[in-house]
């Protein structure tokens, strides 16, 4: 016999306890709300949210990325088990949580900026934006066309009925369990509705490539034109992208804004756009400033993310894009893509003056200091390397908790005080 005391588990200087230190501070009312078993009321008891949220957040910090490994360290991890505080936990119960109060997480990440706002530590006047590929939970070679998805569909279909019927068989079924058949019933009615989502990606992606072929028009167009379209039948939201390492894979465009003075994530965005020039800052701005209460008056982006159309519409609202051009393709032209044109807008001649100047350029500097360094904390330290949910719903869910447990684990002394 042991006898021991589950407070002795982690030090008192362990950082697992600023994190339950934080928690037990943040205004967690919107995680209560779906619970059905409180005072007066009859239920199953129910798992305290605050806790967790404690254990979500600690494993981000800790680069746990899925359900299983946390459900793993909450037995054998000495930090965990401290925060567990002797409370059981499972897989389903924590994959489940981390997906299930999207906008109870949404309003949480806004309280946590606010309250670093409040104390000055962020100002949003200037804010940089990045977007990284993050690899879907999905396989390249899940990807179907539209004959082919029909033809699963209707096999699915079929399935869910015969299985229907051997399961309520008492003589076909006899000797398996309530749960086997709930689950066996489950996983069949899954593969239909993604089924049936794949089939309702299909008109969308058909007007983007006629779209596209038109913006290119010729041989290319055609060739555009003639490809055929395919979603994937595991995660049909997913959408071969170009990885970081060059190759292609099912991934998820995460579009990250953070505050330049601060570093602190301001503002997060899961979106299936294989392209950041597709419109993605302005919404990522309006977040920051929604999320903050403040003004952005600076935006600095990639090449990647240049659009005439982006530029006029941050010059309508006072706001300055640090945005360089893309290089010429002509090579006599190169070295003059900043020059101004006849036909210039006033929104192009201040941005070119503005990125050709010194000041521009020095201002520029701090987008890779900033971007590029949250991108790395979150990849490397955070677990966000691979999705292991589907869905767009699900991987923002998976990113707040990221980013959450980013700004939590560098602010967590101010969110303290």
């Amino acid at each position: 016999m042991k006898v021991s005391c589950p407070d002795e588990l982690v030090g008192p200087g362990h950082a697992v306890r600023t994190v339950a230190q934080v928690v037990s501070k943040l205004d967690l009312s919107k995680f209560h709300e779906p619970i059905k078993a409180r005072d007066g009321h009859v239920g199953r008891d129910a798992t305290d949210p605050a806790l967790l949220v404690g254990l979500w957040l600690w494993g981000c910090i800790r680069g746990v990325g899925s359900a299983r490994e946390l459900d793993r360290r909450c037995r054998e991890s000495r930090s965990f088990m401290w925060m567990c505080g002797g409370v059981g936990v499972n897989y389903h119960l924590l994959a489940d949580f981390r997906v299930g109060h999207a906008q109870a997480l949404d309003e949480l990440f806004t309280r946590v900026v606010a309250s670093l706002v409040d104390q000055g530590l962020v100002k949003v006047k200037r804010i940089s934006q990045d977007g990284v590929r993050v690899r879907a939970s999905a396989g390249a070679g899940s990807y179907r066309g539209e004959k082919r998805l029909d033809q699963l569909l209707d096999k699915a279909r079929q399935h869910v009925e015969e299985l229907g019927r051997q399961l309520d068989d008492p003589a076909a079924a006899g000797g398996i369990g309530a749960r086997r058949k709930a689950a066996a019933k489950r996983a069949a009615r899954e593969k239909v509705e993604r089924l049936e989502k794949a089939m309702a990606q299909l008109p969308e992606l058909k007007r983007k490539q006629e779209k596209a072929a038109a913006r290119k028009g010729g041989k290319e167009g055609k060739k555009i034109a003639d490809k055929p379209v395919r979603v994937s039948t595991t995660d049909p939201e997913a959408r071969t992208m170009k990885m970081p390492n060059g190759g292609f894979n099912p991934a998820y465009n995460v579009q990250l804004a953070t505050d330049t003075d601060s570093r602190v994530i301001v503002a997060v965005d899961v979106c299936n756009e294989g392209s950041d020039s597709a419109g993605l800052s302005q919404p990522l701005r309006k977040q920051a400033e929604d999320r903050s209460g403040g003004k952005v008056e600076q935006h600095l982006l990639d090449g990647g993310y240049l659009r005439a159309q982006d530029i006029e519409d941050a010059h309508e609202q006072g706001v300055e894009l640090f945005i360089p051009p893309h290089t010429a393709i002509n090579p006599a032209n190169r070295g003059k893509e900043l020059e101004e044109k006849p036909g210039d807008s006033p929104a192009l001649i201040q941005w070119k003056k503005r990125m050709s100047s010194e000041d521009g350029k020095q201002i520029y500097k701090e987008r890779a200091a900033t971007s590029e360094t949250v991108n790395a904390d979150l990849r490397s330290f955070r677990g966000l390397v691979q999705l292991t949910v589907r869905g767009i719903q699900k991987s923002r869910c998976v990113t707040l908790w990221c980013a959450l447990a980013y700004n939590l684990m560098h602010f967590g002394p101010a969110l303290l005080a």
